[in-house]
C-alpha cells in the first residue's frame, strides 16, 4: 500500500500540448483568429521513479491506478494567430491525494498530497504553408518558443501516537520551451497534427521535459471541434531539499480527448 501511495507522486493526468483539428494555425488571416481548448490526458502507462526525502520509489501504474488517486484536474490552451505570427498560452493543473494506515496495533496514518501545474507562454511563427500537389489539401508547419512556469508538490505526512512528520514539499521553477508542429487537412472534417516540444535543459533542476503528440481533430461545425490522439510525455526533475533528494523522473503514454472552440 505504501508503494502505491508514494507512487501517486508521479501520476499526471492533464494537459496534452496537442495541436488543433483544423486549427487557427492552419488559416492565414490579417485579422486575429483565436481558439480555446479544454482537454484531458489519460496515461494508460506511467513508469519511472519518485523520490521524496532521499527515498526513491519505483513506479508502475496503469490508468485504473491513476484514476483511483485523482482528486482534481483541469487543463486548457489558448492560441491566437495573425498572419504568420501566433501567441500560445497553456495551463495544466493536477491534484492527487491518497490516505493509508501503517500496519501495527497503533498504526500511523499516512497522507500523500501531490499537486503539479505549469503555465506556458510561447510565440509561434509559421515557416511553411500551402496545399499538397496531389490532393490540394492545406498544410502548415510552425515553430514555437517561450517560457514555462512549473510547480511540483510531493508531500508525505505521517501522523501517529507521537509527534508527526512531513517529508518533501513544493518546488517551483521557470524553464525555456521550444516546439515544432505540422498540421494537415485529411478531408473536410478531419485534420491531422504531429507535434513535439521540449523544455528544461537544466533550468531549476529540470534536466528535460518533453512530449510528442499525434492528434486528429474532427470538425463539428465552423467553430467547434473534437480533439483526440496519442501522447508521450517525459520529465526528469531533481533537486536537493533540507530533508534529502527530491526527484520526479517519469515517462507516460496514453490517449487524450478534448473540445476546441474557435472565434
Amino acid at each position: 500500500m505504501m508503494r502505491k501511495i508514494t507512487a501517486a507522486t508521479v501520476v499526471s493526468i492533464g494537459l496534452s500540448t496537442a495541436a488543433d483539428a483544423e486549427p487557427v494555425a492552419l488559416k492565414f488571416s490579417n485579422d486575429w483568429q483565436s481558439e480555446a481548448v479544454v482537454y484531458l490526458f489519460l496515461p494508460t502507462s506511467t513508469s519511472g521513479t519518485s523520490t521524496v526525502a532521499g527515498q526513491p520509489v519505483p513506479v508502475d501504474l496503469d490508468l485504473r491506478d491513476a484514476l483511483e488517486l485523482l482528486d482534481f484536474a483541469v487543463a486548457g490552451r489558448f492560441e491566437s494567430w495573425r498572419g504568420n505570427f501566433g501567441l500560445v498560452a497553456d495551463l495544466n493543473y493536477l491534484s492527487l491525494k491518497a490516505d493509508s494506515r501503517l500496519p501495527g496495533p497503533v498504526g500511523a496514518s499516512v497522507n500523500v498530497d501531490v499537486k503539479q501545474y505549469w503555465l506556458g507562454f510561447l510565440g509561434a511563427y509559421r515557416v511553411a504553408s500551402g496545399t499538397t500537389s496531389t490532393s490540394g489539401r492545406r498544410y502548415s508547419i510552425d515553430l514555437q518558443a517561450g517560457a514555462r512556469y512549473n510547480s511540483l508538490k510531493q508531500e508525505v505526512s505521517i501522523a501517529g501516537p507521537g509527534p508527526g512528520v512531513t517529508l518533501g514539499g513544493t518546488e517551483t521553477w521557470w524553464e525555456p520551451v521550444i516546439g515544432a508542429r505540422a498540421v494537415w487537412e485529411i478531408n473536410d472534417r478531419w485534420t491531422g497534427v504531429l507535434m513535439a516540444d521540449a523544455g528544461g535543459f537544466g533550468a531549476g533542476g529540470n534536466d528535460l521535459q518533453w512530449s510528442a503528440t499525434l492528434g486528429f481533430d474532427y470538425g463539428i461545425n465552423e467553430s467547434s471541434a473534437i480533439k483526440m490522439g496519442l501522447r508521450y510525455y517525459s520529465i526528469d526533475f531533481s533537486t536537493t531539499r533540507s530533508d534529502g533528494e527530491f526527484a520526479y523522473d517519469v515517462d507516460q503514454v496514453g490517449p487524450f480527448i478534448g473540445y476546441a472552440y474557435k472565434f
